[in-house]
């Protein structure tokens, strides 16, 4: 491999930036893009029947905000979208978005699919405008790319009008509520200043108000750089957009291709964006699109509430699983199947220890064990507060020591075995662990126990 070959992501300019500073103490605006950025990525895209499932998992788990398809992009979506029209299961609380390009005939067919929708959408309008796709794919100038938008803007408000009885600034119409979203594709690839000029050219079509404010959204279609750039770059923006800045939600679309999702997601929040796109587990093109799960449990496991209900992981991963037909990876963070295990000894005993001790003091506090502080070595958070239990924290195998055996027979045959014994235990489960070379079972430890 030939590292002369790569350039280096050139860093933003901003000596006095201010979010290194700041602490994440609020959770954003989150809108899942499962059903479209999520569902253009998988091999098998989903039937009626998995999107219906997956969108009535996000609103089950509390999301406001969900992009429901690219109805202009293939027969599937826009039926889809016109199911959630016609049989009215959009709850009154949540907002659908659509996606378009910057075509006329894709923004007529994008809010044809909303017409009699009684609820708030978002149209969402996008095109690139990095100075790659500027020069590769499209063959234009800045001027250019920059027309594209604004005439999209003008057919989106149009059509809004025609179709949605919709007078195109923002508000209520006859019927639909209409809200505008617009997306500079590849925006970290483009030249900060020519982004907000594109935007700010958008909003004079839209006219956002405070009341009505658009949606400025942000992607790192491509991850670039590393985290703290992408959050130079939201913060400059946010800073130059000026007395704007009140009639905007700034919005993130983070993808993991350097694998830094979340930790741009979370400086990129720092650095004033209010509002994060992404999808369940990071489903998405390529390495994925940021994780929801990942950044609402993060939030919740330093005390701030993210709005989300993930108190049966599980059931959601089971969801995913089965709408996206892929599987989630058992390390992945909060939802895998193996991240609350531990089968190194030395981990097995620290935790045996340390939720005893949680335990003990929170029956000296008089405080219900469920409602103490949560702090038990190598556990992040607690595994009952995302459905799991106990039992399958510690598992043995030839890793183990006396600490995890012990901790077995006291959870499932309440012996507390005094420590010379756990050590001679320990010894005669760790040879049949390495003659077998494999887990080995709670049930087969109380066999081995008993013949002992």
């Amino acid at each position: 491999m030939n590292p002369s070959r790569y350039a280096a992501f050139p860093p933003v300019d901003l000596p006095d930036r201010t979010w290194p500073s700041r602490t994440l103490d609020v959770s954003p605006l989150w809108c899942s893009v499962d059903l479209r950025d999520g569902n253009q990525a998988l091999i098998e895209p989903m039937d009626a029947e998995r999107k219906l499932a997956m969108f009535r998992l996000l609103v089950q788990l509390g999301y406001k905000e969900i992009e429901v398809g690219f109805p202009a992009a293939s027969s599937t979506d826009f039926d889809f979208v016109r199911l959630l029209v016609e049989q009215d299961l959009v709850p009154a609380d949540v907002t659908i978005q659509v996606l378009t390009q910057a075509r006329e005939e894709l923004i007529e067919r994008t809010v044809q699919s909303l017409v009699g929708f009684t609820g708030t959408a978002l149209i969402h309008l996008y095109n690139s405008t990095s100075t790659l796709q500027r020069r590769v794919v499209f063959g234009l100038g800045k001027n250019g790319v920059k027309d594209i938008a604004v005439q999209g803007a003008v057919w989106c408000a149009k059509y809004a009008e025609q179709l949605l009885g919709h007078g195109g600034a923002g508000g209520e119409g006859t019927a639909t509520t209409v809200r505008w979203q617009y997306s500079p594709e590849s925006f970290t690839g483009t030249e900060l200043d020519y982004a907000l000029e594109v935007c700010e050219a958008v909003m004079d079509v839209w006219q956002p108000t405070p009341d009505n404010p658009v949606v400025l959204n942000l992607p790192a279609t491509v991850e670039m750089s590393t985290p703290n750039v992408y959050a130079d770059q939201i913060e400059w923006f946010g800073r130059a957009l000026g007395d704007r800045r009140s009639s905007v939600v700034l919005s993130l679309h983070p993808h993991n291709d350097r694998g830094t999702a979340v930790a741009a997601a979370e400086q990129g929040v720092l650095a004033g964006a209010d509002r994060v796109e992404g999808c369940l587990f990071g489903n998405g093109e390529r390495t994925g699109n940021v994780c929801l799960v990942t950044l609402a449990l993060n939030l919740v496991s330093q005390g701030v509430d993210a709005g989300i209900d993930l108190s049966d992981i599980d059931e959601v991963r089971r969801t995913v699983e089965h709408c996206n037909q892929l599987p989630v990876h058992p390390r992945h963070p909060y939802g895998g199947e193996l991240v609350y295990t531990a089968f190194s000894g030395s981990h097995q005993d620290a935790i045996k220890k340390g939720l005893e001790a949680m335990e003990r003091d929170a029956a000296a506090a008089g405080v219900p064990v469920d409602d103490f502080r949560w702090e038990v070595p190598y556990l992040p958070i607690d595994p009952k507060d995302v459905g799991r239990s106990y039992e399958a924290v510690i598992r043995v195998n030839s890793q183990s020591g006396k600490g995890g055996v012990a901790y077995v027979l006291k959870t499932e045959h309440h012996l507390d075995l005094p420590r010379r014994m756990q050590i001679e235990f320990s010894r005669v489960v760790q040879e049949v662990a390495d003659g077998e070379g494999g887990e080995i079972s709670a049930p087969r430890i109380w066999s081995l126990f008993q013949q002992t």
